[in-house]
């Protein structure tokens, strides 16, 4: 075994969140507000806009796909810039809204966003450690996790609906809202290449090269189950039951739906 790998299997301590506004960050992008809040958007960006778990790898393969037309043109065909984040609205730099520009909001209902994020965190080395199922639930409902409440994330942003039930219609509506048009091949293709099975085995999407000191797929690979209703497999009947009363309480003011299940 190398170094390298041997410095990698030594356990490291977890970083811990620091806080903005009271909305729980990483520390790391808490040192870097300033900087953060001062970036310059510029007119033709398109801002993928997402909570943590919820579609954002999925939807940056699409968009890709679409602006560079399929995989051989993409060297060949200049693009406005794509960039992504999970701030909150309320937190994000003023010059995207000076220049108004495009945002792509992908959201994903709060059940299978929680146990993908608590999957996440249990292998990522760079987020701070999630405890038991148990303690992720109780902090994930109190909004005490990164980029804060799901609730409020969403209530916030939202922009779209599920989209993974008709993925041809959804990708034709990202295509006109990016001004795009292409053909029914190029469009099955993307289909194809954008679908989990797919994305899966591609090793850009599945973070498959990130070294092990900061991604531990073997305790959850990066791309997991792409599913709904997973949740199913980590509530018990008390979790389920105090979740829908929250979830009631905290959406009531909205018309927004989503789909626990298949």
């Amino acid at each position: 075994m190398s170094r390298e790998q041997e410095e990698d299997l030594k356990p490291k301590e977890r970083p811990q969140l620091g806080e903005i506004d009271g909305i729980p960050l990483a520390k790391t992008t808490c040192n870097e507000w300033a900087r953060i809040q001062s970036f310059q958007a510029k007119p033709d960006d398109l801002l993928i806009c997402t909570y943590p778990k919820a579609g954002t790898t999925w939807i940056q393969e699409i968009v890709d796909m679409i602006q560079q037309e399929g995989v051989d043109q993409a060297e060949a065909m200049p693009s406005p810039r794509t960039l992504k984040t999970h701030l909150p609205v309320q937190l994000l730099p003023r010059s995207f809204w000076a220049q108004n520009c495009k945002f792509l909001y992908v959201a994903r209902n709060a059940k299978d966003c929680m146990v993908s994020y608590f999957h996440f965190q249990r292998m990522s080395k760079v987020v701070p450690d999630p405890g038991t199922w148990e303690e992720y639930f109780e902090a994930f409902m109190a909004g005490k996790v990164g980029w804060g409440p799901w609730y409020d994330h969403v209530k916030g942003w939202w922009k779209a609906k599920d989209t993974h039930r008709n993925p041809k219609r959804e990708i034709q509506k990202v295509m006109q809202f990016i001004g795009k048009q292409l053909d029914e091949a190029t469009l099955d293709m993307i289909i194809h290449q954008t679908s989990f099975e797919v994305m899966k085995d591609n090793p850009m999407a599945n973070r498959a090269g990130v070294p092990l000191s900061i991604m531990d797929q073997s305790i959850s690979p990066f791309m997991r189950k792409g599913t709904v209703g997973d949740w199913k497999n980590h509530f018990t009947v008390a979790q389920n039951e105090r979740f829908n009363e929250d979830y009631r309480r905290k959406m009531a003011d909205t018309t927004l739906t989503f789909s626990m299940e298949l």
